[in-house]
């Protein structure tokens, strides 16, 4: 009985200690590859991927020290059917569990990228290319007919409809997003941005929304000094009550595709419906993408009577009432 006792008690003994070596061991393949701060390594999960399959990748990348830990983590944590396709940025200072976790909750990477005020939809695809995000082409030909929100512009001659409704700012965008998805980023936040108040007091100037944007690219390309947009906003409104002409050289600009400084008579009589010397009224559609500023200085103008401006070399503007001022102001600022 007592030899029983001995052997079953060495058993036991034997049974513990392998455990503990095998516990020890998968310990040590959940520890982190290196304690060492690296750079982190982007690793791109495809859809589909099962955990094994998820688990070999990162163990090719060097990221985990065992598929079956990386498994058996992911089973433990009842994560093996919630891990998410994207790109990921890892690093080897990393536990096993800590990427388990991240792969999970879809902590995919992210790029930013940053939007000015007044950049228009072929600036915004240059960037786009430059900063790696995505194709600059393929972005340009989803925004001519992305119109998701009833309130874009669908006049005809409209370039892209997607032109005005990009929000400027910083945007944190997820590797991996496909350009249909960055242009529903951008215009949801436009969408955000745009709030019931200043719907509300588009209502209340008789403006659509679409209006209101298309007056607000003009305001963002032509002023340079903030002070300057509710006056400028406050010169187009009364043109336009007026049954006069815009004649923004801001339109001329975009026509051209570029920034001329000095516009020509030709220039001034290109034809196209953005041509606001030949065509009255407001262009089809935004010209810029307005930032916050400019967009209130449409839906709260200056209360003025001026019907013309023109900026000196500082970018400074200059307002008349009468045509023989303003050319005045002309002379004065061109010596």
């Amino acid at each position: 009985m007592l030899c029983y006792l001995k052997n079953k008690f060495n058993c036991l003994l034997v049974v513990l200690v392998i455990f503990l070596l095998m516990g020890s061991i998968m310990f040590g393949m959940a520890k982190p590859v290196s304690l060492n701060l690296e750079d982190k390594t982007i690793v791109t999960i495809q859809p589909g991927m099962s955990a094994n399959d998820i688990g070999k990748l990162l163990y090719n990348e060097g990221m985990v020290k065992s598929i079956i830990m990386f498994r058996v983590i992911a089973k433990v944590y009842n994560m093996e059917s919630s891990l998410q396709a994207g790109e990921y940025a890892f690093s080897k200072n990393m536990t096993t569990e800590q990427i388990v976790k991240m792969i999970a909750q879809g902590q995919t990477a992210y790029r930013q990228i940053t939007i000015p005020e007044g950049y228009n939809i072929d600036q915004i695809a240059t960037l786009v290319e430059q900063q790696k995000i995505g194709d600059g082409k393929k972005f340009k030909e989803l925004a001519r007919n992305y119109a998701p929100y009833s309130y874009m512009s669908s006049a005809a001659g409209v370039t892209y409809k997607a032109e005005g409704y990009i929000f400027p700012n910083t945007y944190q965008v997820p590797r991996g997003t496909t350009e249909q998805q960055l242009l529903a980023i951008l215009v949801r936040e436009f969408d955000n941005q745009f709030t019931p108040g200043m719907r509300e007091r588009a209502s209340e100037l008789g403006l659509s929304t679409a209006e209101v944007i298309t007056l607000a690219s003009l305001v963002e390309k032509e002023a340079k000094l903030d002070g300057d947009r509710p006056v400028i906003a406050s010169v187009f409104l009364n043109r336009l009550k007026q049954d006069m002409p815009l004649q923004s050289c801001a339109t001329i600009q975009y026509i051209l595709g570029y920034p001329k400084v000095e516009l020509s008579i030709e220039d001034t009589q290109l034809e196209s419906s953005y041509n606001t010397y030949q065509h009255m009224g407001l262009p089809p559609g935004p010209i810029a993408n307005p930032g916050g500023a400019s967009i209130n200085a449409v839906l709260y103008p200056a209360e003025t009577d001026y019907l013309y401006f023109v900026a000196d070399k500082e970018g400074a503007h200059h307002y008349s009432r009468s045509y023989q001022e303003h050319l005045d102001f002309i002379d004065k600022v061109r010596i």
